[in-house]
This record gives structure tokens, sequence and C-alpha cells, in this order.
């Protein structure tokens, strides 16, 4: 399976995330992009799937193979209480991979003095089945493939 990037940007790493949860691999394998880009940004569906959580800050997709995927944009934005972020999509909604669900500003979460970057996590599955398609440093579109996630 493949976990496309939900939005434009450059591949960093869950270890250069700035929140120990997530750099520590304990909400699970993946890997992060600090966002590109200037102003409004879409933030699409890295897996086809049905959307089990949606907050303005977030959003999990549980597969059609029951692997889980998350996308959280930016660190301590859940503070915002929705501010600056629209909601696209509702929980219990089938999404296709490269469907938009969330549109933001990092921009703006930036000059809130918060990181924009955005940890992709693979839920539920042995790390050693996930692997990053490109290495650190890489730019990224929206849509390439960012994670890879092997059979058991």
């Amino acid at each position: 399976m493949i976990v496309a990037a939900p939005l434009a940007g450059t591949v960093v790493g869950m270890e250069a995330v700035p929140d120990e949860v997530f750099a520590a691999g304990m909400v699970g394998p993946g890997t992060a992009v600090e966002p590109s880009g200037d102003g409004v940004v879409e933030v699409l569906a890295p897996v086809a799937g049905t959307l089990v959580k949606v907050h303005p800050h977030a959003f999990a997709l549980s597969t059609g193979d029951a692997i889980g995927v998350l996308v959280h944009l930016g660190v301590d934005t859940v503070r915002l209480r929705g501010e600056g972020f629209e909601v696209l999509r509702a929980e219990g909604e089938v999404v296709e991979a490269g469907d938009p669900v969330v549109r933001w500003s990092p921009e703006d979460v930036r000059a809130r003095g918060l990181s924009a970057i955005c940890p992709v996590v693979v839920l539920d599955v042995d790390p050693a089945r996930v692997s990053v398609a490109g290495p650190t440093g890489d730019p990224v579109a929206a849509g390439d493939p960012l994670l890879g996630v092997g059979r058991e």
C-alpha cells in the first residue's frame, strides 16, 4: 500500500517533529512534511478509506485493509480551536486518495509561533512494515508517494 503526501513540502522525517510523542514514534511509524507554498493549502486524503476522525487540525482514515493513517496539521494546533482551518469532509465519509479533506494556511500557523510540520503516521501496524518513499530533505508534491506499507 502507498500512502501519498497529503500536501506539498519537504520530507523532514519524524525525528524532526517538535513533539516528543510523534518524534519518538509513540503514535506510530511514519514521516513528516514541512509544508511549502504561500496562502491557503488543501490537505488531501493520503489513501482511500473512511474518515474515522476529523478535527480541524487532524484527521484519521481507515483503509479497506484495516490500516489507519493519521495526518496531523502542525504541532499544538489543537490550541487554535479550529481557527484558520476549514474542514471539507465529515467523519464517516468515504474518500479516495487525493480528495481534499481540510484547508489551512501553514503560514498563518507559523505566524502564531507554532510549527506547521505535518506528521503522517500509519496506525496499528508493525513499524517494520512501514518505509519512507524518499529521503529526508527531498521535496514532495501533494499526491506523491510518501510511505509504503508492506504485507504482514
